[in-house]
């Protein structure tokens, strides 16, 4: 779950779809869409709803920003980090609704390794759309689109082992757990936690259902 983006520490990626493409100086912002959910690049005018969102308790807890009191100047600086896709670093998207572009939350690929093949998924999303399936859809969406698209093999995706929720996120959407580091991250509580590690293969398939 956590959204740990390194700044050029990843090798970069190529791929096309619809116009998109990486090159060596970067990747040009894709939108993906499923189910009412519509995954697009975040923006400047996105700032005061993710100020919102990360004053929410939980995702102050376990997908925290630089601060522990963020304001919006923070809040801007976090989207301007997210929208700039010039590194080839991670793809970021702002999740939305697909009707009205209202926030959702935030999902992104990072830590990709074209070398080896594979990438780390981080989301949150907020409090009203939490249990309506909208983290599944995104992280699905991501996934996909990294294998299909952007030709990785895998994606992995840590969670704090206190964090069921995004347990239950990670196995809906296809993402098989694999093992249990301890207390490898310290999260928004100033407490290291034992996380678990899950992750998707591109022959994994399909998801059931």
């Amino acid at each position: 779950m956590p959204q740990r983006l390194p700044r050029r520490a990843v090798r970069p990626w190529k791929a096309q779809q619809r116009g998109w493409r990486a090159t060596l100086c970067g990747v040009e912002p894709v939108e993906l869409q499923s189910s009412g959910v519509r995954l697009r690049p975040w923006r400047a005018d996105d700032a005061p709803a993710v100020l919102l969102a990360v004053r929410d308790p939980t995702i102050a807890r376990w997908n925290p920003v630089d601060r522990p009191d963020p304001d919006l100047r923070v809040a801007q600086a976090w989207v301007e980090d997210r929208g700039d896709w010039t590194g080839s670093e991670h793809a970021s998207f702002a999740v939305v609704t697909a009707d009205d572009d209202a926030l959702l939350g935030s999902v992104s690929l990072f830590k990709i390794d074209r070398v080896h093949g594979n990438a780390e998924v981080g989301y949150w999303i907020v409090p009203r759309s939490r249990g309506r399936g909208v983290a599944t859809t995104a992280v699905d969406l991501v996934a996909r689109w990294a294998f299909d698209v952007g030709e990785l093999h895998r994606v992995q995706l840590y969670h704090a082992v206190d964090n069921p929720a995004s347990c239950r996120v990670a196995t809906k959407a296809g993402f098989h757990l694999e093992g249990r580091p301890r207390e490898s991250f310290r999260y928004g509580d100033g407490q290291l936690h034992d996380e678990h590690l899950h992750g998707r293969l591109a022959t994994d398939g399909p998801l059931a259902g």
